[in-house]
């Protein structure tokens, strides 16, 4: 494959934040609401998470991309507008968190237009989109290529950007993830709703997130970083992820990009592969 979509480095870095503040958790039951410990941490992200990632981001003159629910941008107006005025990118989140793969086609075409209905009132520009919980459908990719989004960021097909066939709405870039590369799967923990079991330590992870990066250097991937401010926003985290951006700019041949940007390179590169979303035959036993 040619360099086009990486534009000649080594390896890409997509840093993108998750600002799920308190949407995470009433998405399982609006009984949460009372809930006064847990919703202040999950508000600890847009409060306190943010404004120091954010911080962060400029030290180093860092693009990100933040995926944003439509709740929590129509719950605190000008979150949205200041990332963008820093530089950064907003992209849709689904309106309330409630994976795709819980909903109908009705129910998620609702969610997700009520959302896109939220960040044009706000002026916000969406270019692409992230499943709750990264449970995308079929169907969800049909609804980004149908509200003309460049890219969505679900799937594990992949650890480089590739094109996605949707059903009789042309192709969407993909920005693929993995649990490796999200801090939900080292730090989140929550007594109810149970969210995790363990809080690992910072160091363990900077050097796990170091050694991909590395590999990732080597053929020529996609690092797209999965991060949640209520979670990577707290002072050891944040330091670590520092280190991880000292780490990256120390090798000299990684470009940090928003996801927009990458999806523009992938889809200005002819030679990505397509793949469809085909289902495969439902598997029999004797």
């Amino acid at each position: 494959m040619s360099d086009v979509w990486n534009r000649g480095a080594a390896a890409v870095a997509t840093l993108t934040f998750d600002v799920d503040a308190e949407s995470a958790i009433l998405a399982r039951g609006g009984t949460y609401a009372d809930h006064a410990m847990t919703m202040s941490h999950q508000a600890y992200g847009p409060d306190v998470g943010v404004p120091r990632l954010l911080d962060l981001l400029d030290e180093f003159d860092i693009p990100a991309t933040f995926f944003v629910p439509g709740w929590v941008a129509q719950q605190r107006p000008g979150l949205a507008a200041r990332i963008v005025e820093r530089g950064h990118e907003v992209a849709h989140h689904s309106y309330s968190h409630r994976p795709p793969t819980t909903m109908s086609e009705a129910e998620e075409q609702a969610d997700f237009e009520r959302a896109l209905d939220v960040f044009a009132a706000q002026d916000i520009e969406i270019l692409g989109h992230r499943a709750a919980l990264w449970e995308a459908t079929a169907h969800t990719l049909d609804l980004v290529a149908q509200h003309s989004l460049l890219y969505d960021s679900s799937l594990m097909g992949d650890d480089r950007p590739y094109r996605v066939a949707t059903a009789n709405r042309g192709e969407i870039a993909e920005l693929p993830v993995h649990w490796s590369l999200d801090d939900w799967e080292q730090y989140a923990f929550l007594p109810d709703p149970h969210v995790g079991s363990v809080i690992e330590s910072p160091a363990k992870v900077l050097d796990m997130w170091c050694a991909e990066l590395d590999a990732m250097r080597h053929y020529r991937c996609l690092f797209n970083l999965t991060c949640h401010p209520f979670l990577s926003g707290r002072p050891s985290r944040a330091m670590a992820l520092r280190r991880l951006i000292e780490f990256a700019l120390q090798r000299g041949d990684v470009t940090f990009a928003r996801c927009g940007d990458v999806a523009r390179w992938a889809m200005d590169t002819p030679e990505l592969p397509v793949r469809g979303l085909t289902p495969p035959p439902t598997l029999h036993f004797a």
